[in-house]
């Protein structure tokens, strides 16, 4: 009777966490459900979509399997895949470099906590909120072949008219002009809010010791942006592979498929050509790819990383 007495006890010293616990369930269950709907679920049908040859202008598709997986790594559409590969790692790159290095540079620049310093951050920072349609479609005048203000410039100096965006070695360089004047005041603000955070110690100690504004920044100020580094790193690469926007209205991915970044190839498979089938396939490797890079890159970079502030 005593041991029925005391798990009974017990259950009621349970019930009311069980309770707790349900009730906090409770709360995150629309977002769970939000989740499910519009984000698991859609990748679930296109991992099913991938073994079908759905074509949008057939009212009915079959499962052919592995059909489309093989086209991709053994067909006709590796071709093109290693093609937009190379090219959305090359603009990746591009977007890094800016994001990263000059972002660093205007942040050492403009690191003064003046009026006339907030002025000129605000300045950099500003195209950071301008519409990339907005910026895409102003690109398109400066950078025109015979009426382009960059080209009238460039004439000043004795330089030929160049056709930014119809030459395959000029076009996605044309696209990261944009990108860049877009980006480089994002990773400006960031590193200038990550310099605010660094304490003035260490920079006194180094002072102390004889070092110069060099041997301060390669040995205090860099290892101490570590964390901020990474971070853009990671959300400047995850952005840049997928860029779609600025291609699809400067250059349509051209001239000769040189600006065919991934996702606009994924576009073009699904709404240009109509076969979801293979923009399924193709998106699914795009999925998976920037998962393994970007474990790879945390990985790499855990040991590199201080967070001692």
């Amino acid at each position: 009777m005593k041991e029925f007495n005391k798990n009974a006890d017990e259950n009621k010293r349970l019930n009311p966490r069980m309770i707790s616990g349900l009730k906090d369930f409770a709360c995150t269950l629309p977002a769970l459900v939000f989740l499910g709907i519009f984000t698991y679920y859609p990748i679930m049908e296109l991992f099913r979509i991938s073994f079908t040859n759905w074509n949008l202008l057939n009212d009915t598709y079959e499962y052919v399997g592995f059909k489309n997986w093989i086209w991709l790594f053994n067909g006709s559409g590796t071709k093109h895949l290693l093609n937009s590969l190379k090219v959305t790692f090359l603009y990746s790159l591009g977007e890094l470099s800016i994001t990263i290095i000059g972002g660093m540079i205007f942040a050492l620049i403009f690191n003064r906590m003046t009026k006339g310093f907030s002025t000129m951050r605000a300045i950099v920072f500003v195209p950071k909120y301008v519409a990339m349609s907005s910026a895409a479609v102003i690109y398109l005048w400066i950078l025109n072949t015979d009426s382009g203000i960059l080209n009238y410039i460039l004439s000043l100096f004795g330089v030929g008219p160049v056709d930014w965006l119809g030459d395959r070695d000029t076009a996605l360089l044309s696209v990261l002009l944009l990108t860049g004047w877009r980006a480089v005041g994002y990773g400006m603000m960031v590193y200038l809010s990550a310099m605010l955070g660094i304490s003035q110690d260490y920079y006194e100690a180094a002072a102390l010791d004889g070092a110069n504004k060099v041997q301060i920044f390669f040995k205090i100020t860099l290892p101490m942006l570590s964390p901020t580094t990474l971070f853009l790193f990671v959300t400047t690469f995850i952005s840049s592979m997928k860029v779609f926007q600025s291609v699809d209205i400067l250059t349509k991915g051209g001239p000769y498929r040189s600006t065919e970044v991934f996702v606009y190839k994924i576009y073009q498979y699904a709404m240009v050509d109509f076969r979801m089938d293979r923009a399924s396939v193709i998106a699914i490797f795009f999925f998976i790819l920037l998962l393994i890079v970007t474990a790879l890159t945390m990985k790499i970079s855990s040991g590199n990383v201080t967070y001692d502030s």
